[in-house]
């Protein structure tokens, strides 16, 4: 993400108590501090809705500069290094993203990496597989073998899922297989059993039409005939006449060869059966009405002879397969075997770096419980974590989060790779002073890798912020100021003893900071 803070500058109008704020932001750990009721929470609420975070209330015009995260990237907008994140107050309320138009779950979606909210309504991240994540960041950036195994096992259950798949829908069509059989069968020897040959119907039309005429054809050649009688007559005339004949006998040759071939033609005729050739006809209408040409059901009829081959197959296949995943699972459990001692090393390391933090927040030790499942992409493991011998869900809303607090500063990534915003929720109100220092400590250490908001009601926190904005409230209006040395050492002693600070407050808050 860069060496600059993510967050750079916020302006604001007619936010409830505030008439205009504009406050540019540092690096590290930013602290809120002021009276009850001057408005903190109401300028972090500005802030939270800005990222498309359900809160109270929303200033009439909003606008956040930030630097936009290397890893963000959007096929929808089109996003500068340093972005602007903008929402307008009128009937409604209306989120935009360097100018372009943003719905708010869009604009959430699209920061809920980069910008974390730990509110004390919220009890998320301790599911397992949140947690599985948190352990395994901490082995891969240390041990190469375990990232080698992880990647190997994900690559091999991604191929063992997709087998898996293909062997389910095998078993799905074996109960339609019967089926698909019986009808692929069906319709090819409904085919084969007529057998047409293109061109065939042009044929037997061709015959059918002569069949009608048949009768009438041997009718006209008896009659025809008789001009063969007088044939002899007409020679004598030219004979007579002395010219020539010839092209007289040619054409009755030509007349007895073609009167010859209608016979020959009307006598095969004869033997036809005219019922079989109807019946052929009525064959291959049927299968041009329901394949639409001669051509195109013999095309079907090939094309379902080969899907019969391949039903042929479809038992090997299903074999083979639940041979591979049989093998497959027994492998993949091995690799998952590994990684969950793996974790569970590493889990008891956690334990031992988490188990000062939390005595000195008066809580019992944090143990991390694993269980084995079914094969996920992630493994075998299950893990929940228990406070003592209590589930995290008995803890407060504020025990709760300093938990998570914990955790989050024990797994900062050893090279200290930028993470994000961090914006916290009135993280040290109501705790002791060893509690208030614990919390102090874990929240600057996490200040080293994300740019952490944080409404302070405790001096230890307040004296290590990098940046320390103060929210006071005159009469019905609201004011913030980003303090110098001098003054935070006076905020910082008015947290301490009230109002009117003592000089032992003073000479505290002076120790704090220094």
């Amino acid at each position: 993400m860069g060496c600059r803070e993510l967050i750079e500058r916020l302006y604001l109008r007619d936010l409830v108590t505030f008439d205009e704020v504009e406050l540019e932001f540092e690096n590290g750990l930013v602290v809120l501090t002021g009276p009850s009721g001057a408005g903190k929470s109401v300028l972090m609420s500005a802030i939270l809705s800005s990222f498309g975070y359900s809160t109270q209330g929303a200033a009439a015009l909003c606008e956040v500069n930030l630097l936009k995260p290397e890893q963000l990237q959007s096929d929808a907008f089109e996003l500068e290094n340093d972005l602007t994140v903008k929402t307008l107050k009128k009937e409604k309320l209306r989120y935009f993203i360097d100018g372009q138009n943003i719905s708010k779950k869009a604009l959430n979606d699209m920061f809920l990496p980069y910008v974390k909210y730990l509110s004390v309504r919220d009890k998320g991240g301790f599911e397992s597989e949140t947690l599985l994540e948190m352990i395994d960041d901490q082995l891969l950036s240390k041990n190469k073998t375990f990232k080698q195994l992880r990647k190997e096992y994900r690559k091999r259950y991604r191929n063992y899922k997709e087998k898996a798949s293909q062997l389910a829908k095998i078993k799905e069509d074996e109960a339609k297989l019967a089926e698909l059989i019986e009808y692929a069968t069906y319709e090819v020897e409904k085919i084969a059993s007529i057998n047409p040959q293109v061109g065939e119907e042009e044929e037997l039309l061709k015959i059918k039409q002569q069949l009608s005429r048949i009768d009438k054809i041997k009718d006209a050649l008896s009659s025809a005939s008789e001009i063969f009688s007088l044939e002899a007559n007409v020679e004598e005339v030219y004979r007579l006449l002395d010219k020539d004949g010839s092209i007289f006998s040619d054409a009755m040759n030509q007349l007895r060869a073609d009167f010859e071939e209608t016979e020959n033609l009307a006598d095969e005729l004869e033997e036809v059966n005219v019922e079989e050739v109807l019946d052929r006809l009525a064959d291959l209408t049927t299968l041009k009405n329901r394949y639409g040409s001669i051509e195109e059901a013999l095309a079907y009829k090939e094309s379902k002879e080969k899907e019969l081959s391949g039903y042929q197959n479809i038992e090997q296949d299903k074999s083979m397969l639940e041979s591979f995943l049989a093998l497959e699972f027994s492998e993949l459990q091995i690799i998952a075997s590994k990684l969950s001692q793996s974790r569970q090393k590493e889990a008891k390391i956690l334990e031992r770096s988490l188990a000062e933090y939390l005595t000195t927040l008066k809580l019992p030790a944090l143990t991390f419980v694993f269980s084995s499942g079914t094969l996920t992409e992630g493994g075998m493991d299950s893990v929940e974590v228990m406070l003592g011998s209590s589930k995290t869900a008995t803890l407060s809303g504020g025990e709760f989060n300093r938990v998570r607090l914990a955790l989050m500063a024990t797994t900062i990534p050893e090279d200290k790779s930028k993470q994000g915003v961090l914006i916290l929720d009135e993280i040290d109100a109501n705790v002791s002073g060893d509690e208030s220092i614990a919390i102090a400590e874990m929240i600057h250490k996490l200040s080293s890798v994300y740019q952490v908001f944080a409404i302070s009601h405790q001096p230890h926190l307040t004296a290590k912020a990098g940046q320390h904005v103060v929210v006071t409230k005159a009469g019905q209006k609201s004011q913030v100021e980003v303090l110098n040395d001098v003054s935070r050492v006076s905020e910082i002693a008015r947290i301490i003893a009230g109002e009117n600070p003592t000089d032992e407050a003073l000479e505290f808050a002076k120790k704090l900071r220094a």
